[in-house]
């Protein structure tokens, strides 16, 4: 039986940022825009992997969230403290540079980690963490 990762959820707090970042910064095509009243779902993924995508989701949008609790993970997601992503690349210092010169939230810049793993950070426009490491 072979198991494998379909879709990954985070939070988005600016569909449109969110939009603009995924798909014309990292280059990820989009699969699904769905509109819902004055929320926004967008499914965004790989050009070379058609059945993984990242589905980016109004945040605290589920029945029976308070307004204070909604509160609180909107200030989790600010703070990268909500969601986070691995992502890989075959060029990870090509793709930091373009992230850094479309204004990308930097958090790491690329390093060798001692676990064996060259890898930067940055925060989306939502604050979600991405991690990418060098294939």
């Amino acid at each position: 039986m072979n198991i494998n990762i379909h879709y990954a959820f985070l939070p988005h707090t600016d569909a449109d940022a969110a939009l603009k970042f995924y798909r014309d910064t990292l280059g990820f095509e989009v699969r699904q825009d769905v509109g819902y009243e004055n929320m926004r779902w967008l499914t965004v993924g790989p050009p070379n992997q058609p059945e993984v995508g990242i589905v980016l989701t109004p945040p605290a949008v589920l029945p029976g969230i308070t307004e204070h609790e909604r509160e609180v993970i909107l200030d989790l997601i600010a703070k990268g403290a909500y969601g986070a992503l691995t992502l890989a690349s075959d060029d990870l210092d090509g793709l930091f540079a373009k992230l850094e010169a479309a204004g990308a939230d930097v958090v790491q810049e690329p390093i060798n980690q001692d676990y064996g793993v060259r890898d930067c950070a940055f925060r989306d426009p939502s604050g979600n963490l991405i991690r990418i490491n060098q294939l």
